[in-house]
This record gives C-alpha cells, structure tokens and sequence, in this order.
C-alpha cells in the first residue's frame, strides 16, 4: 500500500510527488503518456514559481538547458509603454520558460530522485471507494489492469481531469471562455519577453531554449470559429494590427514549427478535496493562459497540498481535516490571480491606459506594478497613495 498516489506527472503533479517523497511518504506516479512530450503551454514561469525551482534544487536543471533568464519586461498599450522587470521572489529576480518537455522531465526525475515510484503509459480507469472514501485505483499499462491502494489519492491530470470526474468533484464556480489563443515558435527574433495589447487583441514574445521565441496571439473567443478556419493567416494579421513594428521583426525570422492553438480556455474552480483524494494544479482550477499563471500556480498548489497534510496523511479523520485547510488555502493563493486574469482576457487595455500613463518614467511604480502581475505583490496593493493621486481614482 502507498501513502499517496498522484495521477499525471507535469507542472503539478511532479513536485507534489516529490515533496509527498522528501516528507518520508511512500508514492507512487502515474502518468497515461510516455515521457517526454510536449504539451499546449505559454511556458513562463513567474519569479514566485522560479523560487520554489531553487528551493527545490531544480532551478539549475532548468538553468542548465539553456533557456534564458528573463530580467526585463516590455509591456506596451497602445501607444503607453512599460519597461522593467518584478521585485524579487526570495531573492530570484528572474522569471523562465522552458519548453515543457524539458521541464517536466526534470520535474519528474525530481520526484523519482526523492523516492516516488513513477510508471507511465498507465492509464487510471477507475477510483477504488470503500465506504464512500477514496482508497486507490485501478489502471492499464501495457495491456493489462492493475489496482494500488493509498491514504490519498492527488488528480493532477489537467484541465480534463479524470480524478476529477471520478471522485464527484463538483464545479465550485465557473466563467465564460474569453480568448483563444495561438503560437508558434521562431528563430532569428532577439527579443526578451514583450508583451503587446490594442483593443481586441493581444501579442506576446516569450524567449525560451534553443534561441527561439514562443511568439503567441489572443483573439476574443466570438472570433474563434473565423480564426481557425485560417488559423496562420489570423495570426499574422493579429500581430501587424497591433503594431507594424511587430510584423516588421517577424519579416526577418523564421518559423521553426507549427502553428499550435486552442479554442479551449476553461475558467473555474472545482472542490480541491474530498474525503481520501484532491485535485492539484489544472485539474481543480484552470483560468485564462493569457496571464501565464499556470505552471506556477500548479507549483503552490503542490506546496500548500503537502503543507497542510503535514504528519497527518495516515490519520484518516486529521487527513480530511488537512483536505479542508487545502481547499481554503488554495482558493485564496490563486483567487487574486484568477480576477486579474479575466480581467485581462476581456481584451479591453484601455481601461488600463490612465494607470500605466501615470506610471510612464518612474522605475519604482514600474516595479510595482510588474510585481502585481507576476503575483510577488497582491493586485489590491498596487494602488499606492501618489499613484492614486496622479490616475485621479
């Protein structure tokens, strides 16, 4: 029997095994596919995110594949631009976005390097329930069905979540899809990362391994079925409407892959826990890419989860305490950032265009108010007294 077993091994899945295998626990991770592979992802990790790397002693891993750091950031609206970078995060000044099959292998061998068991091509069928909790599951791998027993059971399969759906885990809220969205990645674009709005569109550059740039486009989600129909040309477009600077650098480089998108940005929350199982990362809650929370919301999920159980995972009456103080603590880690994300993925900058006027050449607000968006600085602090007197709020 393992302490605990955690369906799906990426961005949250792979350090919560890990932390659940330095806590001493017995762990066993599942994966349905074969490692690596790529996945759909805006690849940034933000400075709060790259702290728990370096905590976890991943960060020179990640480091080490050649992906740069990212220290400085371009924000323009319109014709208002905003050029710094966040405050640090525990000491790390600078965001990464690594291609996801380099950093989910080395989050998963993390997790193995720690003690947890980890078998992919398994494919979970079904939850074991005794008595109304859950007890294990049952899966496939290489053609035949096996079933392993835990305290809990931890969902980290995505957005689509079967654990999800298996354990009854109820939608706690929900809002409308608002973009779609699609990328690709290029060569010959020296770029840091550079993000680009005019009404009803949205561009933005990513640095990542190998000297390519992920280069990604929004369109509101009205636009979709228009969009794919001819996704590449839409994505052209997208970008020289925004600004002909922008469409003038994309002349000089070059595609290196395919065009990848998706009309499919979920926004909600589902129940984190219930009695023997909880969710981590997309599976419990999914928002708008656009903010590119993701990865490091799935890494703070992974910490509270294991925080809270702390030495009560064998105790079945202290574990579904524990699973109460996750499911309050993860809502109110990832609330903020959800808010500001809808808020962005309306599309709408110019509600935006008195602040960042006012903020224009002064280095310390500029810091500011990049620490609101990477999540160092909660949102409702970025209105300091002088900023509220230049804007006129």
């Amino acid at each position: 029997m393992y302490d605990v077993i955690v369906v799906g091994a990426r961005a949250a899945g792979s350090p919560t095994a890990m932390l659940f295998a330095r806590a001493g626990y017995r762990v066993l991770l599942l994966d349905r596919i074969r490692h690596p592979r790529d996945t759909l992802s805006t690849l940034y990790i933000h400075q709060p995110g790259v702290a728990h790397l370096k905590r976890w002693g991943l960060l020179e891993p990640v480091a080490a594949t050649g992906c740069p750091p990212i220290e400085r950031i371009r924000h323009q609206v319109k014709d208002v631009a905003l050029e710094g970078c966040s405050w640090p995060a525990d000491g790390v000044t600078a965001a990464y976005a690594p291609r996801r099959y380099l950093l989910d292998r080395i989050l998963t061998e993390g997790a193995v390097a720690a003690g947890a068991e980890f078998r992919e091509q398994s494919a979970v069928d079904e939850l074991v329930f005794e008595k109304g909790r859950v007890v294990g599951v049952r899966y496939r791998s290489g053609g035949r069905q096996f079933e392993e027993r835990a305290h809990l059971v931890v969902g980290a399969d995505g957005m689509r979540s079967k654990v999800a759906g298996l354990a009854g885990a109820r939608t706690e809220l929900e809002d409308p899809m608002l973009t779609c969205v699609y990328y690709s990645f290029w060569s010959g674009i020296d770029t840091g990362f550079e993000v680009y709005e005019s009404s009803r569109r949205w561009a933005g550059f990513v640095p990542t391994n190998d000297g390519l740039t992920l280069v990604a486009t929004y369109f509101p989600m009205a636009q979709y079925e228009r969009v794919r129909a001819d996704a590449r040309t839409a994505y052209l477009e997208n970008i020289s409407a925004i600004t002909p600077a922008l469409a003038d650098r994309m002349a000089g480089a070059t595609q290196e892959d395919r065009l990848f998108g998706t009309g499919d940005q979920r926004n909600f929350f589902r129940q984190a826990a219930g009695p023997g199982w909880a969710l981590v990362g997309d599976a419990g809650h999914h928002k708008d890419s656009l903010t590119g929370k993701g990865i490091t919301d799935a890494f703070r999920q992974a910490v509270a989860l294991v925080e809270s159980v702390d030495d009560g995972l064998r105790d079945d009456s202290r574990l579904d305490k524990s699973m109460r103080q996750y499911a309050e603590r993860r809502d109110g880690l990832v609330m903020d950032g959800y808010r500001d994300t809808l808020a962005a993925a309306e599309l709408r900058p110019g509600r935006r265009l008195p602040l960042m006027r006012a903020i224009v050449g002064d280095p310390q607000l500029t810091a500011r108010f990049f620490s609101t968006i990477s999540g160092v600085l909660p949102s409702d602090e970025l209105m300091t007294p002088e900023l509220r007197e230049r804007v006129g709020a």
